[in-house]
């Protein structure tokens, strides 16, 4: 019998995750990246006897394949995707493709923002009395986990664009932090495509499978309401009442409702500040409920969790002003809540890849908060535009050691210094770990 043939486009760790699992699987395995292939995965791919090539997509190794897993940075626009569409070959992702080889719950957290921190969060819960991997837009691919452990359950943290190229996937617990507008240089700027590929995280679920949301979000509530799903719905809010699901009460306490099973806990002790986290902090929890976590390991896995790299991390204190690593914030609305968690005079580094933001919806804690803004990008022509009147000083610059620099002579003591961009980083660093790694040097160096 023939071989059924993938071709993976993209060599990164979803790639190479995806390749391993479907050799194991017997599948005939090709991997083609149009770019440079790192040499971490270069070597995987030798070591394996895993056909591949980078710095080229060739059609006629690419177009007989039976199915195509993309990376989910290729979009759909590429001129090889809409070829191999018009074939009618299946393009996948990889949460599609691995999903398929393994039995475990599956708890999928999605949202334009704290979706890192919630499924970090939850992981960390869950992981304390489960069997449990955490995959998908973090750590090792959820193709490579279930090849070498097989988790019985995952918490997989998935952007729109991995449910983009799903078909079957279907989640026992699906979570929507929230929908706020990003990317939508990938969806022909129009919120309304990017609303509902988010939503695409529980198109298969039945009543059996649950949908946990933010019932503050108008558009997420807005979308239910006009397009009802399966899934058994827990909302959480911090402003309602709310009989099944969780929602913080007037001690500032979180209570959680699941099937009259009821769960106080105070937010006190929260280590992660700010009201986005206790959202955050209610999502998880809601998970660990459903999946049967005692109360007091909940309890404590809230007030002992550290937290996630370049998302509001405290870095050092120089001469009484805390430097504040904020890099993944890549979109407005993560800026809006860390600004709004900021309480004293700020010193705002800002820029990069500008995604069709609208600024507006920081003006005010710019003009209650921002002293001083850096602009940190390629092109800073909007945001000196649009922020230029509202602080006595703005300036620009294109390196991240000189940003610190003027940050540090700006700052008094007693003021913030916050890198939290709104903005993608591919101009001038590789990622936003880059970006956020390369500030935490240029602060250790002052």
């Amino acid at each position: 019998m023939k071989k059924r043939r993938i071709v993976i486009l993209g060599g990164g760790e979803s790639g190479v995750g995806t390749a391993l699992l479907a050799m194991a699987k017997d599948f005939d395995v090709f991997v083609s990246d149009k770019g440079k292939i790192k040499e971490k995965y270069k070597n995987v791919l030798i070591n394996n006897a895993i056909e591949w090539e980078d710095e080229k997509h060739s059609e006629d190794k690419i177009l007989n394949a039976d199915i195509i897993m993309k990376s989910p940075g290729i979009p759909d626009k590429a001129p090889l995707v809409k070829q191999i569409r018009e074939k009618g070959i299946t393009i996948v992702s990889e949460i599609e493709f691995a999903s398929k080889f393994t039995n475990a719950t599956l708890v999928a957290i999605t949202g334009s923002n704290g979706k890192t921190t919630t499924a970090t969060l939850a992981h960390h819960i869950l992981q304390q009395e489960l069997d449990v991997g955490l995959a998908g837009n973090i750590g090792d691919s959820f193709a490579k986990q279930i090849l070498e452990n097989d988790f019985e359950n995952y918490v997989l943290e998935i952007s729109s664009f991995q449910l983009d190229d799903i078909v079957d996937f279907k989640p026992k617990i699906a979570v929507i932090t929230n929908i706020t507008p990003d990317h939508l240089d990938r969806y022909d700027y129009n919120f309304d495509n990017y609303i509902a590929s988010k939503f695409r995280v529980t198109m298969n679920q039945t009543k059996d499978d649950y949908l946990i949301y933010d019932a503050d979000d108008e558009v997420i509530v807005n979308y239910l309401k006009n397009n009802p799903v399966q899934a058994t719905l827990l909302p959480f809010s911090l402003v309602k009442a709310i009989e099944n699901g969780a929602y913080l009460d007037k001690e500032n306490n979180i209570k959680i409702t699941i099937d009259n099973t009821h769960i106080i806990m105070p937010t006190n002790n929260l280590t992660l500040e700010g009201k986005h986290n206790i959202k955050n902090a209610m999502a998880a929890s809601t998970v660990a409920h459903l999946l049967k976590i005692r109360k007091q390991t909940i309890r404590e896995s809230l007030e002992n969790f550290q937290g996630v790299e370049h998302r509001l991390e405290n870095v050092l204190k120089i001469n009484k002003v805390q430097y504040i690593n904020d890099s993944k914030a890549t979109n407005v609305n993560a800026t809006y809540f860390a600004l709004e968690s900021m309480s004293s005079p700020t010193v705002w580094i800002v820029g990069g890849v500008d995604k069709g933001n609208n600024y507006e919806e920081l003006f005010q804690f710019v003009n209650e908060k921002v002293k001083a803004i850096i602009c940190l990008g390629a092109d800073n022509e909007k945001l000196m535009s649009t922020f230029g009147n509202m602080v006595d000083v703005i300036v620009e610059t294109q390196f991240m050691g000189e940003a610190v620099k003027i940050a540090y002579k700006m700052a008094e003591t007693g003021d913030s210094v916050l890198l939290s961009p709104a903005c993608a980083s591919f101009d001038l660093f590789e990622n936003y770990e880059d970006r956020g790694r390369q500030f935490k040097d240029a602060v250790r160096k002052l």
